[in-house]
């Protein structure tokens, strides 16, 4: 069995993390397997910008590609075929590291909204996989809402991307990043559910590594079991400020390693030495 775990952060370029002036994509590849591509969101980019990003990566790097706010957020995914078509032209230059066009969908995105979600899936180019993140709070309270959704979803080979934020608000926020954090993130329950053989879930912890560690042991043992089941996860590590993600996600995929001992190694990011006065 050809065992797979991808591990990444919700971007690759951060202040505290040890990155060159440049090619920091590339630096961060050899840290992590996977990111979440979340600057797509704001605008499509062009197939230059992103024939760079496939440059700096190897081919078993995946990205999972947010579609543009205009297509989800703005007209909640009806009348979209020609933005659609020319984001999917625009990530092409990718290949194989295009893991999944992610489909985030606004709080106000409701189970009377799923007609309008199974239209788009059933109209969208095959060529691609589509990954789903809900935040309306009744797919996650009511089992209904929650069985439409995964029918629409099976219906098209879509996962349901979970975004687990018990961590971070198992106590009250304790600093700036972390209130932040409170105002901007679904308070939601947990969901450990795959639907495909290539589940995602981003998890979310605390300022705290051993708050955030102590909170991933059910993830651990899920991808454990996933793995188990012939299952290909990809698990996205936040915190508040994200500035410890980095370490986190390796350790992740280390802790996992542990209890899978045939797991692909991560790249071993290169040794980066104190600059010197001389």
């Amino acid at each position: 069995m050809n065992l797979q775990l991808h591990v990444g952060c919700a971007q690759w370029t951060h202040p505290a993390w040890p990155q060159p002036s440049r090619d920091k994509l590339r630096s961060y590849a050899s840290w992590c397997n996977a990111v979440e591509s979340n600057t797509t969101f704001y605008a499509t980019p062009s197939r230059s910008t992103v024939a760079s990003w496939a440059a700096q990566t190897p081919p078993d790097f995946r990205f999972v590609v947010k579609l543009p706010q205009v297509i989800t957020h703005e007209r909640r995914l009806t009348n979209v075929d020609a933005e659609l078509r020319a984001f999917l032209t625009a990530i092409e230059p990718l290949g194989p590291r295009d893991h999944a066009v992610w489909i985030q969908l606004p709080a106000a995105f409701s189970p009377t909204d799923l007609g309008a979600l199974a239209a788009f899936l059933h109209q969208a180019p095959r060529d691609y996989r589509y990954a789903v993140e809900v935040r309306h709070r009744a797919f996650f309270e009511e089992g209904e809402a929650a069985g439409n959704l995964e029918r629409v979803l099976a219906r098209a080979d879509a996962e349901w991307i979970p975004f687990d934020t018990g961590t971070l608000f198992s106590r009250r926020p304790t600093s700036f990043a972390e209130r932040d954090a409170w105002m901007k993130k679904p308070h939601v329950a947990r969901r450990t559910r795959a639907l495909t053989a290539h589940p995602i879930v981003r998890y979310i912890g605390r300022d705290s590594v051993d708050e955030t560690v102590a909170g991933w042991t059910y993830l651990v043992d899920l991808v454990v079991t996933w793995l188990s089941e012939g299952r290909s996860p990809t698990i996205f590590l936040h915190t508040p400020d994200n500035a410890e993600a980095l370490n986190l996600a390796r350790r992740f995929h280390a802790t996992v390693a542990a209890a899978v001992p045939t797991l692909p190694p991560l790249p071993e990011p290169p040794e980066t030495e104190p600059p010197t006065l001389f």
